[in-house]
């Protein structure tokens, strides 16, 4: 998984073509449920502390351009990395996506912990994070502590319980489809298998 990665942050590999005839069951998904969310959706579930993660945003971003605009893309942190903070970025990103500035805030998160190398360690550097995005202390204080930050932190760990997620990033589609990155061998691929199996209704 590591080479897979190192390949797509490099954005060096080969255009291959692609039919979705080649995408078989076990070696580029797995059926995880036997049925499918009733609109197409897209769940990543990630972690700011996952460098792998980290490493997986520009091609998330390509993905998002491309795929159908009926297809919803559905962003789940998970609390297993992180330690004790973990739950709490967790917390934190819930709250950025009810203040609507959840983009503007995983990109601070990632740029600290990843670029900067930087410890994200109190409730303080939650809200200086929250600053930096454009959004008061007493805004982000309320939003943290807001019955409806608390309620989609907890759908996110539900979440991550019922697909019995592991590791990070790992993509579940439509409920139903888990890709195995693995298998992927370019972008255009990743493309196409996903929005292939946003389309599956078997």
């Amino acid at each position: 998984m590591k080479k897979l990665f190192t390949l797509l942050i490099g954005l060096c590999l080969l255009p291959l073509s692609v039919n979705a005839a080649d995408f078989k069951e076990g070696t580029h998904y797995d059926v995880i449920s036997r049925t499918a969310t009733d609109k197409p959706e897209v769940m990543e579930f990630f972690s700011f502390y996952c460098p792998h993660c980290f490493a997986f945003e520009p091609l998330m971003g390509l993905l998002e351009k491309d795929l159908d605009s009926s297809v919803e893309i559905k962003k789940n942190h998970v609390n297993f990395l992180g330690q004790n903070m973990g739950p709490k970025i967790t917390q934190a990103y819930a709250a950025a996506k009810i203040l609507k500035v959840e983009d503007e805030v995983a990109k601070i998160i990632f740029d600290e912990i990843h670029t900067q190398r930087k410890l994200i360690t109190s409730e303080q550097d939650i809200l200086d994070i929250f600053a930096k995005a454009g959004v008061e202390n007493k805004d982000a204080t309320n939003a943290l502590q807001s019955f409806p930050a608390n309620g989609l932190a907890s759908q996110m760990r539900r979440n991550t319980e019922r697909f019995n997620i592991r590791g990070v990033p790992t993509l579940i589609i439509n409920g139903k489809y888990k890709v195995n990155t693995g298998s992927i061998r370019s972008t255009e691929e990743f493309t196409a298998l996903v929005s292939f199996l946003t389309k599956k209704t078997d």
